[in-house]
């Protein structure tokens, strides 16, 4: 295992979310990355990119715990799960900036179907993409928040899990 994996691996660790090191033998989304029951299961052999291991723990650390033991497999379409993909990406621009990795470990050139050169434009230039949604869960503030609670802003991170309880 590579440097930068067990970088992630080891911040994972530290934040509180659950992951396995095992084979997969099914197909998955993501090359050697699937969910079960809230843990990240990951197949360090088929693994092609690092930094979809961020991506996929952003999924988990933005839901509320009881929806996060319940993610397993290919996340379902729909606004829960929608929203989720815009909060993980943010949750893991934030993760690449407190690890001090380039943005590109995560947003490389082989996902976000053809988009990842625009997501880092994006966030290099102030526009985040998933803050108010990460901070409706109290997990981040913006810079007009972030002022009043006398915090730093994103992508600096309150929290790294969601502890926010489903309405």
């Amino acid at each position: 295992m590579n440097h930068l994996t067990n970088q992630i691996l080891t911040f994972l660790r530290e934040i509180g979310i659950s992951y396995s090191l095992e084979p997969i033998n099914s197909e998955t989304f993501l090359p050697g990355l699937k969910l079960r029951a809230g843990t990240l299961i990951i197949d360090v052999e088929k693994l092609l990119y690092p930094g979809d291991i961020l991506h996929e723990a952003g999924h988990l650390a933005c839901m509320p715990q009881a929806i996060r033991n319940e993610m397993s497999d290919d996340l379902e379409s729909g606004d829960l799960h929608n929203g989720g993909e815009l909060m993980a990406i943010g949750w893991s621009y934030a993760a690449c900036i407190y690890l001090g990795i380039e943005a590109t470990v995560v947003f490389h050139e082989h996902g976000y179907k053809n988009s990842s050169e625009s997501i880092i434009e994006n966030f290099s230039e102030g526009r985040f993409i998933g803050v108010p949604l990460l901070q409706w869960l109290g997990m981040t503030y913006d810079e007009n928040q972030a002022r009043i609670h006398g915090l730093n802003p994103y992508p600096a991170m309150q929290k790294w899990l969601c502890t926010k309880r489903p309405e």
